[in-house]
């Protein structure tokens, strides 16, 4: 069974916003060898409908969704589970999984207190 984890942003018709999102994928990439793929909601490309399509075709039967949100709003809880279900019903065979988004996860507390610290020029208690 193949397999494929998509970042998902939300997405932005100002190109600028998408870079950062680019970025974050290419840093990623470079560190792990899980297959990742970049996906936006809305307002962008590739869209998650695209990068599920291209998945499928390319014969991958598994992808996991990571979103990069800091919590599940009415996103998160509403628009991207029925983009989810309707996926499922246009690649039956296909498993698709929305894991909670990152900033849920706890090592994102860690990862922002390293930042935090820095800027306030502070040693991380």
């Amino acid at each position: 069974m193949s397999y494929s984890l998509i970042l998902l942003a939300h997405g932005s018709s100002d190109a600028t916003w998408c870079a950062v999102f680019e970025r974050l994928h290419q840093a990623l990439a470079a560190r792990l060898q899980t297959p990742l793929r970049l996906a936006y909601m809305e307002l962008s490309e590739p869209s998650l409908e695209s990068t599920v399509a291209e998945l499928a075709a390319q014969g991958t039967s598994r992808a996991e969704i990571l979103p990069l949100f800091f919590a599940a709003g009415r996103h998160l809880r509403l628009d991207v589970p029925a983009q989810v279900e309707a996926l499922k019903a246009a690649y039956p065979g296909f498993e698709l999984t929305l894991l909670a988004p990152v900033g849920e996860h706890p090592a994102f507390a860690e990862a922002l207190a390293h930042v935090v610290a820095e800027q306030a020029g502070e040693p991380l208690a």
